[in-house]
């Protein structure tokens, strides 16, 4: 399958799995996040991995859609006010903008119970250790060991002015949580639905990690020479308010030579692996050619 049709499927399935249904309202600013045009990057390596190890692509099409949801939640609550307070979201206005503070704040924690949910009702041919599986994967990245750690970080490093050695951790750890362990969640659920044993599910951890960093330096390097056509969020934000990001400490061009370094890690890994994806050659393509590196 080419990316077109995974994002294809995987949009198809979301409209599916969401019904507007009473309480109407969080219903629709549930949907309307989750739904929102966008690269599908996390339910697509969900699926990828799944096939690239021998797996059935069906067979991982509600964890791929739940990952997604989860990602939305992430995206819900990240633009509050109280967080990065941020009015767009793929060029169309945030969520807390169209329904409200109040709705927007459920909407994410509904969508932090119906992603689990879902994989459970729809999972029809997973194995119950299989599912138990899935699910705990679920559970780590999504909580205050995952992505949340990584948010909690994020705003406390907000302004602070710490020393190099310190700030390079603080980073790493933020990233790591904040962005790179929904990739490792898509991969490692991917990889435990596909049936393959541990040193295949290290590596493609490995992979997914390698790969979030990366992504993350792109985003803090298009927050800087992007525009707001091209990212659909606001831009700027970062350097006004004093976030630790990569370009803010290593600089734009050292920030391009850590990204490339990162990918060639990728390719590396692919390579001795003998993954074989070119889903997963566009990715990193895509990325290189919108950063210009």
């Amino acid at each position: 399958m080419k990316m077109n049709d995974y994002i294809e499927l995987v949009n198809e399935k979301l409209n599916e799995y969401i019904e507007i249904k009473y309480p109407e309202n969080i219903f629709k600013s549930v949907k309307y996040t989750v739904t929102l045009p966008g690269k599908r990057l996390r339910p697509v390596m969900c699926l990828e991995t799944c096939r690239m190890l021998g797996g059935e692509i069906e067979d991982a099409l509600p964890t791929a859609c739940a990952i997604e949801m989860l990602h939305a939640q992430t995206l819900i609550h990240d633009d509050l006010p109280c967080m990065d307070n941020d009015d767009y979201r793929r060029g169309k206005p945030s969520n807390h903008r169209v329904f409200g503070e109040a709705i927007a704040v459920l909407a994410g924690d509904a969508l932090l119970t119906y992603a689990p949910q879902t994989i459970t009702r729809y999972s029809k041919n997973l194995t119950p250790s299989k599912l138990v599986r899935v699910l705990n994967e679920y559970f780590k990245f999504a909580g205050a060991e995952g992505v949340i750690a990584g948010q909690v970080v994020d705003i406390e490093s907000e302004g602070q002015n710490l020393d190099e050695q310190k700030a390079c951790k603080t980073l790493e750890y933020l990233h790591i949580h904040k962005t790179s362990d929904l990739f490792q969640l898509s991969m490692r659920t991917g990889a435990i639905i596909a049936g393959v044993d541990d040193e295949k599910i290290a590596a493609v951890t490995e992979f997914a990690k390698t790969f979030g960093l990366a992504f993350q330096i792109a985003d803090d390097i298009l927050d800087v020479v992007s525009t707001f056509e091209e990212m659909g969020k606001t831009l700027g934000k970062d350097k006004e308010e004093g976030k630790l990001t990569y370009v803010s400490l290593y600089g734009l061009e050292e920030s391009k030579c850590k990204l490339s370094c990162l990918f060639e890690k990728c390719h590396d890994i692919m390579e001795k692996q003998n993954f074989q994806s070119e889903i997963f050659k566009d990715m990193i393509e895509s990325i290189e050619k919108r950063v210009g590196i």
